[in-house]
């Protein structure tokens, strides 16, 4: 199992040059270690260390000086190990830490660096070199002293010949290879998702909730969205499932290797100030008290607060105002006039319940400026919250792993949560920059913090809550720069992205010969269900040999070409237009060439009664006995009389007539040629 994971011939190359004896020993071999001191003593400087795998995973894992003392320390590590973990556990230790180069730890980032490629793909050439680089990876590293590599590379490659473990012809072979290094980058698929996600388990294998698909899709959409971010601007991303609560997405920066912009931090997770996402929060909780309704007058009008002044985003007012308006054009005044009914720190008590603490200065108190953006939130906290609104109510906290379990509490009424969202859900609000017509209502909200350090929306569509944020990463100002003009624009095309995801119907295999729309469910799509496994075993999509005349041919002709032919499952052929049927839609059989078994074409015949016979009972016989055979086709055989399939199945049947009347009879082989005849019965 473990050389399918990191490659049969890097784990030979490693083992037998590095530790040949890994397997046996119990951390330290007594004869390396003195061969090396023997070396040593005798040259008067460092030949050899002699240092097992086990011990040079104890000297990564506690570095120590290149003393005496040091060397006897990393002996009693490895004894350790060796006593508290398995040969196994120790070995992928070793894979997951060594250097190899720079700020390259591990083979298996190594090989995609380097190479391109798996570690579970590398040629023997390839493989001899990664095996030998962290012997000293400053100076064998292969892009930068590709001479140094190949002589290291090469080293190894002898001594797996000398060893037997290695053909002569391979060693040979693999010697002749230049050092090739890939043009390409190593693969980066949610960086900062993974680092996090690193951070929280210790597993050596970390399954997530994320969506590949989906979050290529989201990280080109940020590449491509970094030319209209001002200098120094970066963007996060999160779409959660609120369905099931599973994190889909997570784009934490604009693009991780730009330090100019920041993109070693992640903004999903980062605390800033929301601006006025936190508006439909208290208004849904407003409605609950009974302090409000939708259609409830409010005052848009200066006011003060002590020394707090709170003003519009337009520096306007516009008196009196209903609670939906309000909210629809995210209005300053009355958010306040609500919260100071509702109380602060009831309000952040409420939300830091729910999970979505607001964060303040050391000693502050909740007031009246968080319903502004006078407190700091996380996107991801945000994002979690905003299920409520999806869920009748209840927020969920993220699942970031399939096992995480599902949990939720209630933050409003279900009906409150409807109510607010169908007010974000207002079709009056435009969405700006829309690539494609808005299939399903997305409620949004956006925020902008003080001074245009941030601008925020949050989107819910009938299946996911989108989380965007927009600014600089160091918290100055970006004049111009807000919710509406910065982030919805990109809310929208990640609700586009998932739109047309959901909306991606599976296509055909290149045969159909009719497209039809229907609904699905998860957008799966189910097979087509069979009667029986015999009819799947003889249609309804099987292989047919073509020769350059476009006539069937046997599977051995010369210049025979596969092709795929869909056709009806056999027990439908009688009901079929004859344009349907597989005798016409089956290509011409070749004479030259003749295909056989069950693509076969031969004329199919019916005999035993002509069309049009008229069949009397002998006397006082009590039923007409009427022997059929049939002759040529391909295959087994299906009967019908009058559409109703016969049990038997052979080439020759025996009817028993009883009852007096016309009737139909019906031969079918296995490529669907038809023979009928009809006759009368008195």
């Amino acid at each position: 199992m473990l050389d399918n994971l990191i490659g049969a011939r890097y784990l030979e190359a490693l083992i037998n040059y590095e530790d040949r004896w890994f397997w046996k020993h119990p951390g330290v071999n007594p004869f390396s270690v003195a061969r090396a001191a023997w070396q040593d003593l005798t040259s008067g400087r460092v030949i050899s260390g002699g240092s097992t795998l086990t011990m040079q995973v104890a000297r990564l894992l506690d570095p120590h000086p290149k003393t005496f003392g040091g060397k006897i320390l990393q002996l009693w590590r490895a004894l350790q190990l060796e006593w508290h973990l398995s040969k196994r556990e120790i070995l992928i230790l070793y894979l997951n830490r060594a250097p190899f180069g720079g700020t390259l730890q591990g083979n298996g980032a190594a090989s995609w660096a380097y190479l391109g490629k798996s570690p579970a793909n590398l040629s023997y050439s390839e493989a001899a070199m990664l095996a030998v680089l962290p012997q000293v990876p400053s100076r064998l590293r292969p892009d930068r002293w590709p001479e140094r590599a190949e002589a290291a590379r090469n080293k190894v490659l002898e001594r797996m010949a000398a060893q037997g473990v290695w053909s002569r012809e391979q060693v040979k072979e693999s010697r002749e290879e230049p050092i090739w290094l890939a043009p390409r980058q190593m693969p980066q698929l949610a960086p900062l998702f993974s680092r996090m996600m690193l951070g929280k388990s210790k597993s050596d294998k970390i399954v997530t909730t994320l969506d590949a698909g989906l979050q290529r899709r989201l990280e080109e959409l940020a590449q491509n969205w970094k030319g209209r971010l001002p200098p120094r601007s970066s963007l996060a991303m999160i779409v959660v499932n609120h369905t099931d609560m599973r994190v889909r997405g997570w784009v934490g920066s604009v693009d991780l290797n730009d330090d100019s912009r920041f993109g070693h931090v992640d903004m999903v997770n980062a605390i800033r100030s929301p601006g006025s996402v936190l508006k439909p929060f208290v208004y849904g909780l407003a409605l609950d008290e009974g302090l409000i309704h939708p259609a409830s007058l409010l005052q848009d009008v200066p006011r003060r607060t002590g020394d707090y002044r709170p003003g519009n985003f337009d520096s306007g007012f516009h008196g009196p105002i209903n609670m939906s308006e309000a909210l629809v054009r995210s209005l300053n005044l009355p958010a306040v006039q609500v919260l100071e009914a509702y109380g602060p720190k009831r309000f952040a008590a409420k939300l830091r319940n729910v999970g979505l603490p607001l964060y303040l200065p050391n000693g502050a108190a909740p007031n009246l400026s968080l319903i502004l953006g006078g407190a700091g939130a996380k996107l991801e906290d945000m994002a979690a919250a905003y299920t409520a609104f999806a869920r009748h109510g209840k927020a969920g906290k993220l699942r970031l792993q399939p096992d995480d379990p599902l949990l939720e509490r209630p933050l409003m009424s279900s009906g409150a949560a409807w109510i607010i969202r169908r007010i974000m859900a207002d079709e009056a609000q435009p969405l700006p920059d829309s690539a494609l017509p808005r299939v399903a209502p997305l409620a949004w909200k956006t925020g902008t913090s003080y001074g245009y350090r941030d601008a925020w929306a949050i989107g819910v569509n009938a299946r996911y809550v989108i989380g965007i944020w927009t600014g600089r990463p160091d918290g100055t100002p970006v004049v111009g720069q807000f919710g509406f003009a910065s982030a919805v624009p990109l809310l929208n095309q990640v609700n586009n992205i998932l739109l047309s995801r959901s909306a991606n119907l599976p296509e055909g295999d290149g045969n159909c010969r009719r497209r039809l729309a229907t609904w699905l469910l998860d957008g799966s799509q189910p097979p087509t269900l069979l009667l029986s496994e015999q009819e799947g075993i003889n249609g309804i999509r099987f292989p047919i040999w073509l020769d350059d005349k476009g006539q069937r041919v046997a599977a051995d002709c010369p210049q025979a070409k596969q092709e795929m032919v869909n056709v009806w499952p056999l027990p439908l052929e009688p009901w079929l237009p004859a344009s349907e049927r597989r005798a016409v839609r089956l290509p011409p059989a070749s004479t030259i060439c003749p295909p056989y078994g069950h693509d076969a074409q031969l004329p199919l015949q019916l005999t035993g009664v002509r069309d049009g016979a008229i069949i009397k009972r002998l006397p006082g016989a009590a039923e007409a006995t009427l022997p059929l055979q049939s002759s040529g086709g391909a295959g087994e055989r299906w009967w019908f009389l009058n559409g109703e399939p016969l049990t038997e199945r052979g080439r020759n049947v025996t009817l028993h007539l009883t009852d007096k009347g016309d009737y139909q009879l019906l031969v079918m082989d296995d490529v669907g040629q038809i023979a009928t005849v009809k006759f009368v019965m008195q």
